[in-house]
C-alpha cells in the first residue's frame, strides 16, 4: 500500500465485500453442515472468518471505515458468548493499531506541512509509527528543545476517505447491524458523518487539547499531554508513557482494571464541568494507565489522548440528565415522566407508562443505585438483549422516545464508556462520581460556578 486508498470505487468495493462476504460465508457454512460437520464447529469457524475479514478491511482502509470499526469495538462486550471470542480478538485490534503508511509518504507530508527543513525541528525522529489509527498515525520524536513528543501525521486523502466510507457504510447499515446485537448502526454512522470536518481539523483539535491540558494541569487523576506545535495536518504534543487500556483489558490485574475504570468514569463526568467540552471518542486506544512508578493504585492516573472529536458544552452536561437520574433512583417515576415530556423527550402523541422509564434507564440506574458496581460483559450482554427484545418495555420506550439532537452524542459517549468499563470488568463507585460532578444529581438546582470547577489548590501546578 503506497498511500491511503482514495478512489471511491476502490473503497466502495472493499466495503461492499463485508456484507457480501458475510452472505457468502453463510452459504459456505450451510454447505459444511450438509457435508456432516457439526453446527458448533461450523458456527465458530464462520464467526472467525467474518471477524478476520472485518479487521482486514476496516484496518487497511483506515478513514471512516476504521473509525466505524473502533466505535463498534467498545461494544464487543455486548456480543453473545458464542460470538464474543472471534470478534473480540479482531475488533480490539482496531483500538491500537492499523497498517502504517510508507515512510516516504510520511516524510512528504511533513515536508509539505512543516517545510523542507522539517528535520531541523527535531533532535530525533523515529520513522516507525508508534501508533496508526483511523485518519492519522503517530511517530515518537524529540523536539528541538529536548522534549519527548508525539507527532501525529494525517493521512493524505483522509477527508475524501472519511466522507466516502461513511456514505457507503450508511447504505450497508442494515446488513452490518447483526455485528452488534441491539445496536442501531445507522444513527452512529450519521453522527460520525456530521463531525467529519471537525475530525480533520487539527487546529480545532489542538485548541481542545490545550483546554483539557490546562484545566487538568496538576490533577492527581487525569494526565493530558500539552500541545507543542500544530500546522495543518500535523500535530505535535508532549509524549506520554503508560499502559494502553487495551492491554489492561487483555491482561491487567483487577487492581489495574478497577483504578482505570474509576478514573475513566471520573473523566466522563468531570470533563465537561472542568472544560466545557465532552471528549467524544472513548475507545481504549485513546487512554493509558499512567503509574509514574508508583505502587499505590490511588497514585495512578488516566492518560487521555486524541481530542479530534469533542462536543462543546460550555454549561456542562444539561442538568435535566442529573435530575432525571436522581428522581428515578428516588422512585419518582411520575415526576420523571412529566420532566421528559416538558423537555421534549416524549412526543405529545405518545402515551407511556411512567414505570417504563426506569426500565429504559436501567443501564445507568443500576450502576448508580449501589455504592460500588461491578461492570461485566455478562451484564452488558443482558442489557443489550433486553433492549433488543421487541417485547420488552425498554425496547418499546426506546422506539417512542424523541431524543433531542443535542443529547445524541452525550448518549453515545456514555454508553460507549460503559462498554469499555464492561471490557475492563471494573468495579466502580459510579454514584460517588455522579454526586460530585453531574449537575442536577446532588446539587439540586444550584449551578456550578467557575470557582467551584477549578481543580483543588493542592493539586494545581
Amino acid at each position: 500500500m503506497t498511500d491511503l486508498p482514495r478512489k471511491a470505487v476502490t473503497r466502495t468495493a472493499k466495503l461492499a465485500a463485508l456484507p457480501l462476504g458475510f452472505a457468502g460465508r453463510s452459504a459456505w457454512g450451510l454447505g459444511k453442515r450438509l457435508g456432516g460437520y457439526s453446527a458448533d464447529l461450523v458456527g465458530h469457524e464462520l464467526q472467525q472468518r467474518t471477524a478476520e475479514q472485518l479487521f482486514k478491511v476496516l484496518g487497511e482502509l483506515k478513514g471512516g471505515a476504521m473509525k466505524f470499526g473502533q466505535a463498534l469495538s467498545v461494544f464487543e462486550s455486548a456480543l453473545p458468548d458464542e460470538m464474543a471470542g472471534p470478534y473480540r480478538a479482531t475488533l480490539t485490534k482496531l483500538q491500537e493499531a492499523a497498517p502504517p503508511l510508507p515512510v516516504r509518504t510520511v516524510h512528504a507530508v511533513l515536508a509539505e506541512r512543516l517545510g523542507p527543513e522539517w528535520r531541523d525541528l527535531f533532535e530525533e525522529f523515529d520513522d516507525r509509527p508508534a501508533a496508526a489509527a483511523s485518519i492519522g498515525q503517530v511517530h515518537r520524536a524529540v523536539w528541538h528543545d529536548g522534549r519527548d513528543v508525539a507527532v501525529k501525521v494525517q493521512y493524505p486523502g483522509a477527508g475524501e476517505a472519511l466522507i466516502s466510507d461513511l456514505a457507503q457504510l450508511s447504505r450497508f447499515a442494515r446488513l452490518l447491524g447483526p455485528l452488534i446485537p441491539g445496536m442501531d448502526i445507522k444513527p452512529l454512522i450519521a453522527e460520525m458523518h456530521d463531525r467529519v470536518t471537525e475530525e480533520l481539523d487539527y487546529a480545532l483539535e489542538a485548541q481542545a487539547q490545550r483546554t483539557y491540558a490546562e484545566r487538568y494541569e496538576g490533577s492527581p487523576d487525569v494526565l493530558v499531554p500539552d500541545v507543542v506545535h500544530q500546522a495543518d495536518e500535523v500535530l505535535v504534543t508532549e509524549w506520554m508513557d503508560g499502559t494502553p487500556l487495551a492491554e489492561v483489558i487483555a491482561e491487567g490485574t483487577q487492581e489495574e482494571r478497577d483504578r482505570a475504570g474509576q478514573l475513566l468514569t471520573r473523566f466522563l463526568f468531570s470533563g465537561t464541568v472542568r472544560t466545557g467540552l465532552l471528549h467524544a471518542d472513548p475507545h481504549p486506544g485513546n487512554f493509558r494507565l499512567v503509574t509514574d512508578g508508583h505502587e499505590d493504585p490511588e497514585c495512578w492516573r488516566l492518560g487521555v489522548m486524541d481530542f479530534g472529536t469533542v462536543d462543546r458544552l460550555p454549561d456542562g452536561l444539561p442538568p435535566i440528565i442529573g435530575r432525571a437520574l436522581r428522581m428515578t433512583l428516588d422512585g419518582e417515576a411520575d415526576s420523571v415522566y412529566e420532566l421528559l415530556c416538558e423537555e421534549g423527550f416524549v412526543k405529545e402523541s405518545i402515551d407511556l407508562e411512567p414505570e417504563s422509564v426506569r426500565e429504559y434507564l436501567l443501564p445507568i440506574i443500576e450502576p448508580a443505585d449501589v455504592e460500588e458496581f461491578a461492570f461485566s460483559r455478562e451484564w452488558m450482554r443482558k442489557q443489550a438483549a433486553r433492549i433488543a427484545d421487541p417485547r420488552s418495555p425498554a425496547h418499546q420506550l426506546g422506539k417512542q422516545l424523541n431524543l433531542p439532537p443535542a443529547y445524541l452524542l452525550i448518549h453515545r459517549v456514555t454508553l460507549s464508556t460503559f462498554g469499555v468499563l464492561c471490557q475492563l470488568g471494573a468495579s466502580v463507585r459510579m454514584r460517588e462520581e455522579l454526586e460530585t460532578w453531574l449537575p442536577g444529581f446532588a446539587l439540586d438546582e444550584a449551578e456550578l460556578t467557575s470557582e467551584e470547577i477549578e481543580p483543588p489548590q493542592e493539586h494545581s501546578a
